[in-house]
């Protein structure tokens, strides 16, 4: 049997082997059922959903965030910004906060009044892109955290500092209002 992993939007992806340029064993998930399927991962590897619902396999990464600092982060958003769909995803030494790109409570009226029922919300939600708002990193050799936004400007697209500090609640607390 095939290693299989179903994904938030509900697509069931099936892990598979193929070969590089050169020869080598190479793993990744399509939709497909056909081809050389895998019924396991290798050790050290893990699947990975990124925020746009894309499945990879990948090698497992360095834990930098501890659990409580993941939860600071998520408790917070919820409790100081007025955003309701939002991912958490860890990015090398980067805490990042994907935002959905679409109005959720506005799309739903949308489409209530075009079909004359209610949408469902869940199934709605299952459907949302995500993009990177702000995130938080862990600066090398210090206990500090560094807290940055994305710049849409035209000329800039990159990240931008905001501040730093070592109490990461407060950090939060400062900056979850802003989101979007």
């Amino acid at each position: 049997m095939a290693l299989q992993y179903t994904n938030r939007r509900s697509q069931t992806y099936i892990l598979h082997q193929g070969t590089t340029k050169t020869g080598k064993p190479k793993y990744y998930f399509s939709l497909k059922t056909e081809g050389n399927l895998i019924d396991s991962i290798s050790e050290g590897f893990e699947i990975y959903e990124n925020p746009n619902c894309q499945v990879y396999l990948r090698k497992i990464l360095p834990k930098v965030f501890s659990d409580r600092e993941l939860e600071i982060v998520d408790q917070g958003i919820k409790k100081y910004s007025k955003v309701k769909n939002f991912i958490i995803d860890v990015k090398d030494k980067s805490l990042v906060i994907y935002l959905a790109d679409q109005d959720v409570e506005k799309l739903s009226e949308i489409l209530s009044s075009l079909r004359g029922q209610e949408v469902d919300s869940n199934r709605l939600e299952s459907l949302l892109t995500y993009g990177p708002m702000m995130r938080f990193l862990k600066r090398k050799n210090s206990k500090s955290f560094g807290v940055q936004r994305w710049c849409f400007r035209g000329s800039v697209d990159d990240w931008i500092d905001l501040d730093e500090g070592e109490d990461l609640e407060s950090l939060v607390k400062k900056y979850a209002p802003h989101l979007g």
